[in-house]
């Protein structure tokens, strides 16, 4: 990379108002983080943190630095991937948020592939609910995300990748097992495991249970988790039934732990998507790879 070090640091504690996580961002200890910012605020004459009892803030300075700091490395991008090109690769840096079921489930075999393909980009690839995804997206954390539900959001730009549906689970051995589908009603007396808001999942199981005539208050949701395999391994321990990816629960149903039913009347379908800031130019590298991903076509 042709960004400044100091500066790399520096982002990554802007970014996460914290020196131990700037550390695992960067595999850094943090006394090495804490000596970059002090040599930093050293070679510039200024406080660029406010630290006290409550955590760490920006400075003034720091707030305008920032600003700069984000416009070097996109500029240190840029250059990169020009001169790549001047030799025919594609290489560069790109940092990818992605949903968890998404990360988890769709993106490794292809950012294998990708990776195969263009052995000059380095990639980052957090995975989070919908929701932080696209305010990762909106804030400049990530140059691309995949998303598994609505942004809710006017400052990005949406484009559908390819559709999803979510399916009820319950243990091979649940009453339910081998109904192939079930009436809306008898969800009301079961106990329910679900993601957490903000998850584009639950959004769209919310929205489809109150389509089917389903008051989400009267609802017995047993436990709320953050991540698809916590749900897939409570369910299978009979905590529950669950509301799960197709492309989560395809191992668990060839062992023959769980199956699979949908609603009468409804699927609960919902668009896999890409998301990009609103105004100036994406990223290359951002281009790039949602070309290649929209080619894969992981249907």
């Amino acid at each position: 990379m042709l960004e400044n070090f100091r500066l790399k640091v520096f982002r990554a504690v802007a970014e996460h108002l914290s020196f131990r996580k700037a550390g695992e961002q960067l595999y850094l200890t943090q006394p090495a983080v804490t000596l970059q910012i002090k040599a930093l605020e050293e070679e510039l004459g200024t406080k660029l943190f406010e630290r006290n009892a409550s955590g760490v803030s920006l400075s003034d300075a720091g707030r305008v630095l920032l600003a700069y700091a984000d416009r070097l490395r996109d500029l240190a991008e840029q250059a990169e991937n020009e001169l790549a090109a001047m030799k025919g690769q594609a290489a560069g840096s790109l940092v990818l948020g992605a949903s968890t079921t998404i990360a988890q489930y769709v993106l490794p075999a292809h950012l294998a592939a990708f990776s195969r393909r263009f052995p000059g980009v380095q990639l980052q690839v957090f995975g989070e609910n919908t929701e932080r995804i696209s305010e990762g997206v909106a804030a400049g954390r990530f140059g691309l995300g995949l998303i598994e539900g609505p942004a809710m959001r006017k400052d990005l730009l949406v484009e559908d990748w390819f559709e999803d549906e979510i399916f009820i689970a319950v243990p091979a051995a649940h009453e339910w097992a081998g109904l192939g589908s079930i009436a809306a009603e008898r969800l009301k007396d079961a106990p329910l495991v679900m993601r957490e808001r903000g998850s584009g999942s639950r959004h769209v199981v919310e929205q489809t249970l109150q389509k089917a005539g389903l008051r989400l208050g009267t609802l017995r949701i047993a436990m709320e988790l953050d991540s698809t395999e916590a749900i897939l391994s409570c369910v299978e321990a009979g905590l529950g039934v669950g509301f799960v990816s197709k492309w989560a629960i395809g191992r668990r149903v060839e062992a023959h732990a769980l199956t699979t039913l949908r609603l009468d009347g409804h699927r609960m379908m919902r668009k896999f998507s890409f998301v990009l800031p609103r105004g100036p130019e994406p990223q290359p590298m951002a281009v790039t790879l949602k070309r290649f991903l929209q080619a894969a076509n992981p249907r």
